[in-house]
């Protein structure tokens, strides 16, 4: 099973004709992902690697049934592409460029709050069910299916932990890049509740970063709710207070915003906290072993010995 997209999903791209979205759109068609076709305004009725080009999402949705979309169009206009994909229905969508003005973003949140539409994103690397489907900009090959979920802000820290897991025999059901501009779509607190709902996803990485509380909100959440293992890592342990650092929504505005303090509370509430990147794989690794021995008990969170790390 998988969560937010699968083998079912029916795909298309908006900005499909454009060079980043056909480069990405021919890495996913490898992968298997389904897609069936996209949007590019003016061109529809064209045909592009292979699939129908359609003006608007509305006739991808009546012509294609297409419920999942990846917007690969400039931040200017991304705001209006989104809310095209939530007022015609599709479910899933995926944004990938970053930079969307604050106010746009704002705008779109709002709006999505009537619709049953889940938005990743913006500044995503998207989202993907190992060798079903993909959408985003993410290296298919470092993904296996598994069992692992993987929800996270930062791409490359993303990549960089499925290189472990994978390396030591951990696929993943799903990875869910939620996006690291101020304000984004899904949380972190939205997806662990997905994965903990999904049957067959037995523990879930969270990698977040300075700013902002969602990481902690997500932690206090699992405490209370969930009964799978969290592995936590929290990136700019030494950036400093007031600079922006990478991401947009990466600054620290408060004491309680820093790397620090945040990996503090996550491991008072259970999360299996990693303080060097380097070793989420190996603590993925002992964390389900651990979850596995016949001696391990466990409560909420999933929490059994302290694992070193």
């Amino acid at each position: 099973m998988s969560v937010f997209i699968n083998k079912n999903s029916r795909v298309i791209y908006q900005g499909f004709t454009g060079q980043h979205a056909t480069f990405h759109a021919e890495e996913a068609i490898k992968h298997g992902t389904n897609i069936v076709g996209g949007v590019t305004p003016g061109k529809g009725g064209a045909k592009h690697l292979d699939r129908p080009v359609f003006d608007t999402v509305s006739d991808a949705v009546r012509e294609a049934g297409a419920d999942v979309s990846g917007i690969f169009v400039p931040p200017q206009f991304a705001a209006d592409a989104i809310l095209e994909a939530v007022e015609a229905g599709i479910k899933t969508i995926v944004v990938i460029a970053d930079g969307i003005p604050v106010q746009d973003m704002v705008k779109v949140k709002r709006y999505v709050l009537d619709h049953d539409a889940v938005i990743f994103g913006p500044n995503t690397a998207g989202v993907i069910t190992p060798e079903e489907c993909k959408v985003g900009i993410m290296p298919a090959s470092i993904y296996k299916p598994g069992r692992v979920g993987v929800v996270s802000r930062s791409g490359t820290l993303n990549y960089e932990a499925v290189a472990q897991m994978t390396a030591r025999g951990h696929g993943q059901s799903t990875s869910v890049g939620i996006g690291g501009d101020p304000i984004n779509g899904a949380n972190f607190l939205n997806v662990l509740h997905a994965f903990n709902e999904d049957p067959d996803t037995d523990a879930v990485v969270l990698i977040g970063e300075i700013g902002g509380t969602q990481e902690v909100d997500a932690a206090e959440w699992a405490k209370n709710n969930m009964d799978k293992p969290v592995i936590g890592f929290i990136a700019g342990v030494s950036a400093p207070v007031g600079r922006r650092m990478g991401h947009a929504g990466a600054i620290i505005s408060g004491e309680a915003d820093t790397a620090e303090a945040k990996m503090n509370r996550m491991e008072e509430l259970g999360v299996h906290v990693v303080r060097n990147p380097a070793d989420i794989g190996e603590t993925v690794d002992k964390v389900l072993k651990q979850k596995t021995s016949p001696a391990h008990s466990s409560n909420k969170t999933g929490q059994g010995e302290p694992v070193e790390s």
